[in-house]
């Protein structure tokens, strides 16, 4: 697979978001991609599975099968988890879902209507629909959000099986959860270009914001929080 002179713009006269990218993919690779909010990784994982088109430049050789998880799965349809993953399933051809949903341990979950999930449920919803059809090429966006401790340690283990029947797996993630995995390849997006290799970041200064809610909406708010990388606590309870 093979990235020639990328660029991307969403409209004519938009600043370019994907500048004149070039990349060749291997079978057998697993690969990183890192960069701040903004720099353009989600658009180029887009681009990658097909489901935007580069505005100058290809993308050639891309394999038949793509499984696309979305850094925020979409839950505003009117399915529950088996109804959607069946649904899913016909879309593949029949590909079987189950085993899937079995090792991603979702089987409390597969009753629940999707609107009902949390962040974390819903990306091994979206994981689950990603990897049932066996695809060629596997792409993952910020997938280590919200996930259990035990999801987080089978993702890096399912990446290398798909890398090792031939797969092409690339995952945006900025926690750090496949790394340690032997041959890992890096990208960074910066500024809208990638790069290979990490790219030290830019030091951020930090700001403190004080946030004052009522007590039984703490527990969901600090989730969401937390789901969006940043770090949160109670710090006390209001009575007032």
């Amino acid at each position: 697979m093979r990235l020639s002179n990328v660029s991307f713009r969403y409209r004519r006269r938009d600043p370019l978001v994907i500048e004149e990218a070039d990349a060749d993919l291997t079978s057998g690779e697993v690969i990183e991609l890192t960069g701040v909010n903004g720099a353009g990784k989600s658009t180029l994982l887009r681009l990658l599975s097909g489901l935007a088109r580069p505005t100058t430049g290809t993308i050639a050789g891309r394999p038949p099968v793509v499984g696309f998880a979305p850094d925020r799965f979409p839950t505003d349809q009117p399915f529950t988890v088996t109804a959607y993953l069946r649904h899913m399933s016909r879309v593949r051809g029949g590909a079987r879902w189950e085993p899937w949903a079995e090792r991603l341990t979702m089987g409390h979950l597969l009753n629940t209507p999707l609107s009902d999930l949390s962040k974390g449920s819903a990306h091994k919803v979206g994981l689950v629909q990603a990897l049932m059809a066996e695809p060629g090429l596997l792409i993952l966006d910020e997938p280590f959000a919200g996930l259990d401790v035990d999801t987080r340690e089978t993702l890096p283990v399912i990446a290398t099986e798909v890398a090792g029947r031939g797969g092409i797996v690339i995952v945006s993630d900025h926690q750090g959860g496949l790394r340690g995995l032997p041959g890992l390849r890096h990208w960074s997006m910066v500024d809208g270009h990638l790069k290979e290799g990490t790219v030290t970041p830019v030091e951020r200064s930090h700001a403190t914001v004080a946030v004052t809610l009522p007590a039984d909406e703490l527990p969901r708010f600090l989730a969401r929080v937390r789901d969006e990388g940043y770090q949160a606590r109670e710090i006390e309870e209001s009575n007032g």
